[in-house]
């Protein structure tokens, strides 16, 4: 996978700093199935709030269930379908809105289901894959196509695959691919003591 360099005010693991979203994915490279246990066992691991693991993942698999996989495509929207066609897996990320050991409303779930996702992100650039979360997906259809109970809300759709040698990618995304990581300055998102006093 090719390197996109970003700037930081202190040293930051390079997993972290070399983890980014993609959408030029090799269609002819798969992903064994033991690194697909690698990945949703390193979601597995993160934490929760009381140890709930509200997350429930659906691995839409190109080379074992193509129908299932090609469902999940079909969820996506337009501009997504577009690049993630060539990604050989496809997860769906769902949080449990009710904690299992009491029946009371989790407000934690959703946040605890990002931790277990970032977790696969992190365990995927590990592994040399490269994941692209998306929200540019029908969660309603979703729901339908794969018997989702209501108690559990659809978050995410990720493509997960191998990056496309750069010589390949195509003309139409390679923008996209190219373009420079951005986030906020630190005093921005982050605060010393109280509301908006920007650490220093």
């Amino acid at each position: 996978m090719f390197s996109k360099k970003i700037e930081t005010k202190a040293t930051i693991h390079e997993l972290i700093a070399s983890r980014w979203s993609g959408r030029a994915y090799d269609s002819d490279k798969r992903v064994s199935q033991e690194q697909i246990i690698s990945l949703i066992e390193a979601a597995r691991w993160a934490p929760s709030c009381f140890g709930d693991q509200p997350w429930r993942f659906i691995v839409f698999n190109k080379a074992t269930n193509e129908a299932a996989w090609r469902k999940a495509l079909d969820c996506l929207v337009e501009g997504n379908r577009s690049w993630a066609k060539d990604a050989p897996l496809l997860f769906l990320s769902c949080a449990d809105s009710v904690l299992s050991q009491n029946g009371k409303p989790n407000r934690w779930a959703q946040y605890d289901t990002g931790a277990a996702t970032e977790n696969l992100c992190l365990q995927a650039a590990a592994l040399g894959l490269m994941v692209h979360q998306m929200g540019g997906f029908d969660a309603d259809k979703s729901r339908d196509i794969f018997a989702i109970p209501d108690q559990f809300t659809p978050m995410a759709m990720m493509t997960v695959g191998y990056q496309l040698a750069e010589d390949d990618i195509p003309e139409d995304i390679k923008e996209r691919e190219y373009n420079e990581r951005q986030r906020n300055s630190l005093e921005d998102n982050f605060f010393d003591g109280t509301w908006d006093v920007p650490i220093k």
